[in-house]
């Protein structure tokens, strides 16, 4: 088991302005406390008595339930007779409105700390609560001025799979029905106070879901390190997670007892997330938004569909960066020209998806191709990750990326 203890107050995320950390100045804002090791759910008992807490908000969902994983923690929470409400009524990739009922539910609980056990949509409701309970302004409010956000209540997150990296984040991304599209509240008010990462709590994770949020991982590694406002500390992380996953992905999709593998896993994306605080996502998150928002499409899927197009058509602009990345990740490759390693990586990159099984088109998810003027639309107006990809996106330069994964 290890911990990483950092004392955050005060501290902010700077969001570079240059390709690499060029300026002088760069922050970077992570959780205050992160265990990580197997068992190390345990360490709940800790916090609840360092932060004198009475009564705790328990977010999670049925399927972590119904998997028992939330036992894990109730187990633990009953050995110190400690109090606690669970709201488990949670869908994935939840609308803003899903959202607000849940934390509207919550308002009538006199918790005093946050525990989110589950998948990234878990962890976004509850980092989105412990903004908003008490508080005067919604869900909503947030969506269109993400300022306003205040921590009410501390949180402790403990993911449930492999790839969000929402337990590092400040983001919490919800679906907007009406603009049938996605959109992320983005305040560092809702950085994680604590972050339990169990190895226990993704030993059963269907496959499936291993290669989803495991490739939606790798992309924030990879975007965070080509991003324009990459920074040395957004480096250090984004490299970190890329070479974890890298290298321990296709082992633990195809042998799901290894848990060495699975705890790398666990490892990389939480490393990830913190890449994204210091940096960020870039045009295969863009352009995923509309997927999930309008046909419901899983984050990682739709991640996953888009990542290697995207990256070869940013190639020409960020061919040394991903060539330094391939050093950091696949040093055995150290001979190949810069240009050489730039393909390499993205071949993996399209290995990975095709080793996991994940579809590469979005054929099978009813996407045809008259829908295509509402993608480029919606894409395009996904300007908060746009404006960090190294190359800049017409509305042509969308449509043929579209149109690669429209079959």
């Amino acid at each position: 088991m290890y911990c990483i203890e950092k004392e955050t107050k005060n501290q902010k995320t700077y969001h570079n302005e240059t390709i690499g950390g060029d300026k002088m100045n760069y922050q970077i804002k992570i959780p205050s406390c992160v265990c990580g090791g197997e068992g190390c759910v345990e360490n709940i008992k800790d916090i609840i008595k360092k932060e004198n807490a009475k009564k705790l908000i328990v977010f999670t969902d049925k399927g972590i339930r119904g998997a028992g994983l939330l036992d894990i923690l109730t187990n633990t929470l009953d050995e110190i007779k400690a109090e606690y409400q669970i709201f488990d009524d949670l869908t994935a990739e939840p609308a803003y409105q899903d959202v607000e009922r849940v934390i509207k539910e919550a308002e009538g609980c006199s918790g005093d700390l946050i525990v989110a056990i589950g998948g990234g949509s878990v962890m976004d409701a509850a980092k989105l609560c412990s903004v908003l309970k008490g508080a005067s302004y919604t869900v909503r409010d947030l969506l269109k001025d993400p300022s306003l956000a205040k921590k009410q209540v501390k949180t402790v997150m403990i993911p449930t799979t492999c790839g969000t990296g929402s337990e590092a984040t400040c983001n919490a991304i919800v679906a907007i029905p009406e603009e049938e599209s996605k959109k992320g509240i983005v305040n560092d008010s809702m950085i994680p106070d604590y972050v339990l990462l169990d190895s226990q709590m993704i030993r059963k994770l269907p496959k499936a879901i291993v290669a989803a949020t495991g490739v939606d991982a790798l992309a924030h590694a990879v975007e965070c390190y080509t991003s324009k406002k990459a920074t040395p500390f957004s480096d250090t992380y984004a490299a970190a997670s890329a070479k974890l996953i890298f290298k321990n992905i296709k082992e633990a999709y195809d042998n799901p007892e290894n848990m060495e593998a699975k705890n790398n896993m666990l490892l990389g994306a939480f490393y990830g997330g913190v890449a994204i605080t210091g940096s960020g996502t870039t045009a295969v998150h863009a352009l995923s938004y509309p997927l999930g928002g309008k046909y419901h499409i899983a984050h990682g899927v739709s991640n996953a569909i888009l990542f290697a197009h995207v990256m070869e058509y940013n190639k020409s602009a960020c061919s040394e960066r991903l060539a330094k990345l391939c050093d950091a990740v696949f040093p055995e490759e150290h001979e190949k020209t810069v240009d050489e390693k730039a393909e390499y990586m993205i071949g993996q990159i399209a290995d990975i998806v095709k080793a996991t099984n994940i579809p590469t088109d979005l054929n099978e998810f009813g996407v045809k191709m008259e829908d295509l003027d509402f993608l480029v639309d919606a894409g395009s107006k996904q300007t908060r990750l746009l404006v960090n990809n190294m190359k800049e996106l017409s509305l042509d330069d969308i449509r043929n990326i579209y149109l690669k994964v429209l079959k």
